[in-house]
């Protein structure tokens, strides 16, 4: 037994980090400390009577301390050590998806903006990081319609004979055919660079310039063009309801809840916009909020570029080593405070009224989902609601391109990190059954091998016939005794009407329409379907983007520009004969009959 009252009295009263151990060594929980024999004493104390610090001192066999020079030098043992044990009982920043960027390939005569996520390692300039794929794309809408930047593939680019339907719309200048001289082109892409940091009131001032310059060498359409781009652009600085003069890249932390329930939401500031906030869910059992704060910012940076200002909701008492280790690890001055007054203030309670919103939907969604796992339970005669489903689901278009989905759904809704596809081959085309079968089959070797937890129900998009097919797989994997539910569309295929095809049982069970597992039914297999519909898409994009004309051996990208230049395109290449086609430089007469029976099979 641990003898907390000796071991706390040999402790001193210094800086430093404790490791507190379990049965077999388990590592529980690190924290760090301004004062050690102070704070690990307080788990101690006998007015100390929170359950979960309670559940975590019965579990204590041994303490552990290292003593530092400073707070900072605590700070970061601590981090360091939760990032390489991740005990149970601390804060795991579990979100490890980057953050999406907009890249400027400046090595291109042409350069597009692009979305990216994924290290900055190649070359050209990052703008960013945006809090999600949807602001990236709202701000490369914004400023294709702006400056009519090309959006095109580099491949797409070179092979264009004619504008393409993006110019069509007004969302193209047409590069790729010389409708826009290279020089025009670069200002259009020097000007959205600067709406990209921030600096829009110069392109205002450019773009007037631009125009007056235009209409007195009375180039007037080019002038009327420019007036609308800076039309546009006032329009959109007109719709920006939080900027900053002095203020440039800003990083905003708002943490609300208790233990255990906390949500912390970040709002990026670049530029001195407001591009929007995250909202995330740490793990933190124990910890008070000023320390899941601490812990979340110094996971948050790990992965993340450390921008020159940090604004927290909350002041706190290792602000200072907190400034110093951002600092260092940006190599570069990181200033680390709490606002109390200006712009700064709003930006603060505007991310914690959006980290009050997320909890309370957080908690609204899990109430939802316990009244919908309970009302299943009853429906299919569980002995206790489910904690894990499991839905699958095939798409294909007639047999080609067969994909196969499984979707997770837990007491808090869809985890979405263990949705999976399975791509299918060596079945014959459309058969769903084989398809159902190699796709279980994928799935629970790696569930009987211990590598993904088993669900409490397995759900299948389809009636008694897949339902069979599939018990016959899980049985010899060994998951015979797995509930397995099948859930067949109604007679007339609306939503409310589903069917439920439990193995073994004599007849399916068809929940009311509006019931809390009709509803659940219904969201899992939806999501199911979307899952594999967006997987087959895709799938089968990749197949059709892919030019026809890019397989066809001894043709290299050389003869296929020339093929398309000679003849205005892939439909004129298509309806050449041999002859025409050894009229294209380096075309000769083997590669003309090879290219024409691979366009023409059959033939």
């Amino acid at each position: 037994m641990f003898d907390h009252k000796e071991y706390i009295g040999s402790l001193p009263k210094r800086p430093g980090v404790y490791r507190m151990f379990g049965a077999g060594q388990e590592l529980l929980y690190v924290g760090k400390a301004r004062s050690l024999k102070d704070r690990v004493g307080t788990y101690f104390a006998a007015g100390n009577v929170n359950p979960k610090v309670q559940a975590l001192v019965q579990q204590i066999t041994a303490i552990e301390v290292t003593v530092t020079s400073s707070e900072t030098e605590a700070l970061l043992l601590e981090y360091n050590l939760i990032k390489a044990h991740k005990p149970r009982f601390n804060i795991v920043l579990r979100d490890d998806k980057s953050f999406p960027y907009i890249h400027l390939d400046v090595q291109h005569k042409f350069p597009r903006l692009v979305f990216y996520r994924g290290p900055r390692s190649a070359p050209g300039r990052y703008f960013g990081p945006f809090p999600n794929a949807g602001a990236v794309r709202d701000t490369l809408n914004q400023l294709q319609k702006l400056f009519r930047i090309r959006n095109c593939r580099d491949s797409f680019f070179a092979n264009r004979s004619r504008p393409c339907l993006q110019h069509q719309i007004g969302r193209c200048s047409a590069p790729c055919v010389g409708l826009i001289g290279r020089e025009v082109y670069a200002q259009d892409i020097a000007a959205a660079v600067k709406v990209l940091e921030g600096r829009s009131d110069e392109v205002n001032a450019e773009l007037q310039a631009r125009m007056e310059g235009a209409g007195s060498r009375l180039e007037f359409e080019r002038a009327a063009q420019i007036r609308d781009q800076l039309a546009a652009l006032k329009r959109i600085q007109a719709q920006q309801v939080v900027t900053a003069e002095g203020e440039r890249d800003v990083d905003v932390f708002a943490i609300v809840g208790e233990a255990g329930e906390y949500a912390v939401s970040v709002m990026l500031v670049r530029g001195g916009r407001n591009l929007g906030t995250t909202s995330y869910f740490p793990r933190a059992v124990l910890a008070e909020p000023h320390e899941a704060l601490v812990s979340f910012v110094m996971q948050y940076y790990a992965s993340t570029e450390v921008p020159a200002q940090v604004l927290l909701g909350s002041r706190l008492e290792d602000g200072a080593a907190l400034a110093e280790v951002l600092s260092a690890r940006a190599a570069r001055a990181v200033a680390v405070r709490q606002p109390v007054r200006g712009l700064g203030v709003r930006w603060v309670e505007m991310t914690r009224e959006n980290a009050q919103q997320a909890l309370r939907m957080r908690f609204a969604q899990r109430q939802g989902m316990q009244e919908m796992l309970a009302d299943l339970a009853d429906e299919l005669d569980l002995p206790e609601p489910p904690a894990r489903l499991e839905c699958f689901d095939i798409s294909h278009t007639g047999g080609e391109g067969t994909v196969a989905s499984c979707v997770v759904f837990g007491p808090e809704g869809p985890l979405k990190k263990e949705y999976r596809r399975f791509n299918i081959a060596g079945v014959t085309p459309g058969d769903d059954y084989g398809a159902l079968r190699q796709a279980l089959e994928r799935r629970y070797k790696h569930v009987r091998e211990g590598e993904v937890p088993a669900p409490d129900v397995l759900l299948i998009d389809g009636g008694a016939g897949q339902i069979s097919q599939v018990h016959e797989v899980l049985a010899g994997l060994g998951f015979g005794d797995l509930p397995l539910v099948g859930v067949a569309k109604g007679p007339d295929r609306r939503a409310g009407q589903e069917r439920l095809f439990v193995y073994g049982a004599t007849g399916p069970v068809v929940p009311e329409a509006h019931a809390p597992a009709s509803r659940l039914i219904q969201r899992i297999r939806d999501e199911a379907h979307r899952f594999a519909i967006t997987g087959h898409r895709r799938k089968r994009a990749r197949r059709y983007n892919q030019s026809v004309l890019e397989v066809v051996p001894g043709l290299g990208p050389a003869k296929r520009r020339a093929l398309l230049r000679h003849f205005g395109g892939l439909q004129g290449v298509m309806r050449a004969g041999v002859a025409d086609l050894t009229q294209v430089s380096g075309i000769g007469a083997a590669l003309a009959r090879t290219l024409y029976d691979h366009l023409h099979p059959g033939s």
